[in-house]
């Protein structure tokens, strides 16, 4: 039987960044920096404001900082280690995150070498701990509308932050209620009486003893569903003054007299360059939760190895959870798609580092990564959850202690797909960037090319409503299961049955939308919204075909056993989703009904093929006990059922067993039975 090189799977899924990703879990295996459970909440916030120290005087989290600020300028290794940070304690890592990713980033990609020189050392070494004042009370991810003033006063070349009423005070912000120094805030820059639209400011907000400023109010959120390390709270800004030069000004500037200058002429465009250097979060949050659905399934699936439950092919052993196909269903389904966002994260981490290296920075390559990590975070951050609830429930009772941790890193993860991006309104960005460059098709194009379009979209559109696509899909098979079988395990079809699902569905939401009357902007903006529920789902889409690609990639540079192994759980990956989508499917002429049932059969065989290589799966992700500290997930179980089984044993050589009721009524109905033919036979 082939077999998976666990150590050679293993290093591949480290990525480029091997190293920092080592190192981030050498921290998440470190008691120093590890959460301790039923803490309360001020123990908690208190502790993690500790490991921040230690954090700070390790010096790591820093690597994307420049040589200046003691980095040096690796954007993708560090947040390969962010990532695995998640498993030493949620609220260290987002804590952590807000003071570098965020707080310390923003001025890092906001502001100009004055801010880097004056500003960043602090930040690293953690002397000056900040906050990220960018959400709003009222105003969430609709960042652009943002209530929260900057007025230029020429006069005293400074600037007046002011907060004008109460849906505009800053809210649900790492490090405000209590440990943050400053603020990078988020602001209508507002100068010579013109709005240039939110830029960001850096505003000191406390004393290094913890005293607030003049002007400024602090609330504090108080407990939370979870990250109750982090003290978030908000400000409340009345005529706040900060001088001119703390404007962050890579982007829009003021001069002394109150003249505003930008090198991006576009408003709308200057905004959302500014966000787009902020990225850096969704990737981290990609990342993360990736880390936390490897944990969970290595926890559960090491469980299901060692739990045993029933008597169903013998009375002396009871059956292993894992050789059960429902168990089977529902961890490797989701083990399988954990790999392919997996390897799509790694192609994301890759786009990110070139980009902000300097490597490959054009306004398209940043354009699609904003894109991949739009649509990607969305789809593993919702993952995460789901796969931490079930593998909660494939653990039983066992999995609802805190000590094996499901429940804590569910309440932490849980604000994953909130923050960095509402994962609803990220899908609806990605919908629309897939609009936007189907639009582009017909730029300036030609009747004739239009006229050759149009053609070969009814011709696509009638096979479907005639039927044709399934008629081949029939004649190839000619009714036999396994030719449709083998037929879906094939990687062309597979990617070909994805993009054609996208395909379709940005031609129909963009031909409906193509009626949409330019000077009716209500009846317009209704009709944008008839589709906002299809835009998501071809967003989905799109992200799913990402990671298809990601897998497929990956499989190219495996060793032939790896590779066959690997395959089977590609293709579980592939059936998943062609399953969760074959109503559409078969509703748009694509699959025909005999493949549809083979999809369901396919994904049963799968799961008997990779049921051998489960622990090799999770034992390539590389987390230890070390790390994972879940008692179930060690020996523990199974030593358990084998004392069990030991115990049982002894009874049954030495005599000693009871006889079961069952037993006896069966012994009887024999004896019974043996005498009634015993009389029939004499008579």
């Amino acid at each position: 039987m082939s077999r998976i090189d666990v150590e050679w799977l293993g290093r591949d899924l480290l990525g480029k960044w091997a190293d920092e990703r080592l190192g981030g879990r050498a921290k998440a295996a470190d008691p120093k920096y590890q959460r301790i459970l039923n803490q309360t909440m001020e123990d908690h916030r208190d502790r993690v404001m500790g490991q921040m120290h230690e954090l700070a005087a390790d010096g790591a989290v820093r690597a994307a900082f420049p040589e200046s600020a003691g980095g040096d300028s690796n954007h993708g290794g560090n947040i390969a280690a962010f990532a695995e940070l998640f498993l030493a304690d949620p609220s260290l890592q987002i804590k952590a995150g807000v003071q570098y990713g965020l707080f310390g980033a923003a001025i890092l990609h906001l502001g100009t070498a004055d801010h880097h020189e004056r500003l960043l050392p602090d930040v690293a070494n953690f002397k000056i701990p900040g906050a990220f004042a960018m959400t709003e009370k009222g105003h969430g991810s609709d960042v652009a509308a943002i209530g929260t003033t900057a007025t230029y006063d020429a006069d005293a070349q400074e600037f007046v932050i002011h907060t004008p009423y109460p849906g505009a005070k800053k809210e649900f912000l790492g490090n405000a209620a209590l440990h943050g120094q400053a603020a990078v805030v988020f602001a209508q820059l507002i100068t010579q009486g013109v709005n240039h639209g939110v830029h960001a400011f850096y505003v000191p907000v406390r004393t290094p003893e913890g005293e607030l400023l003049d002007g400024i109010v602090a609330h504090d959120d108080g407990f939370k569903n979870g990250l109750n390390g982090i003290d978030n709270g908000g400000f409340t800004f009345t005529n706040v003054r900060i001088p001119r030069h703390d404007l962050l000004n890579r982007y829009g500037a003021v001069d002394a007299d109150g003249t505003y200058s930008s090198t991006i002429d576009s408003p709308g465009r200057r905004f959302f360059t500014m966000l787009g250097t902020l990225v850096q979060g969704r990737v981290s949050l990609d990342g993360s939760a990736v880390v936390a659905s490897k944990a969970a399934l290595s926890i559960a699936i090491r469980y299901a190895l060692q739990r045993r439950q029933f008597n169903q092919s013998s009375d002396e052993k009871e059956e292993l959870l894992l050789d059960y196909r429902s168990h089977q269903r529902r961890l490797f389904t989701r083990l399988a798609k954990t790999y392919a966002m997996s390897y799509s994260h790694e192609v994301l981490l890759r786009k990110f580092d070139g980009v902000f290296s300097g490597a490959e920075d054009t306004p398209e390559s940043r354009e699609d990564l904003e894109t991949l990590a739009a649509g990607l975070k969305s789809l593993s951050t919702w993952h995460g959850l789901d796969t931490l609830q079930e593998a909660r429930e494939a653990c039983g009772g066992a999995g609802y202690m805190g000590e094996n941790r499901f429940g804590s890193w569910y309440e932490d993860l849980d604000i994953y797909t909130t923050f960095e991006g509402d994962n609803t309104v990220l899908l609806q960005l990605v919908g629309k960037r897939l609009l936007g460059d189907f639009s582009k098709q017909f730029k300036g194009a030609s009747a004739a090319s239009l006229a050759q379009f149009a053609a070969k979209e009814f011709a696509g559109r009638a096979a479907a409503q005639v039927g044709l696509h399934v008629v081949r899909q029939d004649m190839h098979d000619m009714g036999n299961p396994a030719r449709a079988a083998r037929e879906l395990r094939n990687t062309k079809w597979q990617t070909e049955l994805f993009e054609d699902r996208i395909e379709v569905m940005v031609a129909d939401i963009a031909g409906r939308l193509r009626k949409a009357p330019r000077d009716d902007k209500a009846k317009a903006a209704a009709m944008f919204n008839d589709e906002q529920n299809q835009l998501l789902e071809v967003a989905r889409a799109w992200a799913e075909l990402q990671q298809l690609n990601a897998f497929n990639a990956a499989l190219e540079r495996m060793p032939e056993a790896t590779r066959k192994i690997m395959t089977y759980v590609r293709d579980l990956f592939a059936m998943t989703m062609i399953e969760s989508h074959s109503g559409w499917y078969q509703a748009n002429g694509l699959l025909s009904g005999q493949r549809a049932k083979a999809v369901t059969s396919t994904i049963e065989r799968l799961l008997q093929r990779i049921r051998p290589h489960a622990e090799d799966l999770v034992d390539a992700f590389g987390y230890g006990d070390d790390i994972l500290r879940a008692p179930i997930a060690t020996q523990a179980e199974g030593k358990r059922q084998a004392e069990a089984m030991a115990h049982y044993s002894e009874l049954r050589e030495s005599g000693d067993l009871p006889v079961t009721e069952k037993e006896l009524r069966a012994k009887a109905k024999a004896e019974e039975k043996a005498r009634a033919k015993e009389v029939a036979a004499a008579s």
